[in-house]
């Protein structure tokens, strides 16, 4: 069984949430996700100042076995990207919720969250898509 934090909202698409004091918000994978891809080889990310729209590609992560785009779960734009996966994208599977974070984005429309899943509902998206 996956870990799934109850703090985090969830997307269809196996990104997290993690909304911040300040309104931003971290974004990155799920451990169902990470454990998806296998061992991450390589992580691509966006340049920090771009804007994505929800649902959109903002980046790739590339494992032993596969290539994978990152949809972007709320619109907005990137204010920081975690730069240590640049040396050591493994991260993202040993510590998917922490460490292994992709990047922190300002939504443009908080309201974007709403449509998310909370840890429950991400619990039962993963029993019935198995």
């Amino acid at each position: 069984m996956s870990n799934v934090p109850g703090d985090l909202k969830y997307s269809s698409d196996h990104e997290w949430v993690r909304l911040q004091d300040d309104g931003s918000a971290v974004v990155g994978i799920t451990d169902h996700a990470q454990g998806a891809l296998g061992d991450l080889v390589f992580v691509e990310a966006p340049e920090v100042g771009s804007v994505v729209a929800s649902g959109d590609a903002f980046g790739v992560v590339e494992s032993v076995k596969a290539a994978s785009d990152l949809l972007s779960p709320v619109g907005g734009e990137v204010l920081e990207v975690n730069s240590a996966l640049d040396d050591t994208p493994e991260m993202v599977n040993t510590d998917p919720y922490g460490d292994g974070w992709l990047v922190r984005m300002q939504p443009s429309d908080a309201s974007e969250l709403d449509s998310l899943m909370d840890a429950a509902a991400y619990e039962q998206f993963l029993e019935d898509v198995d």
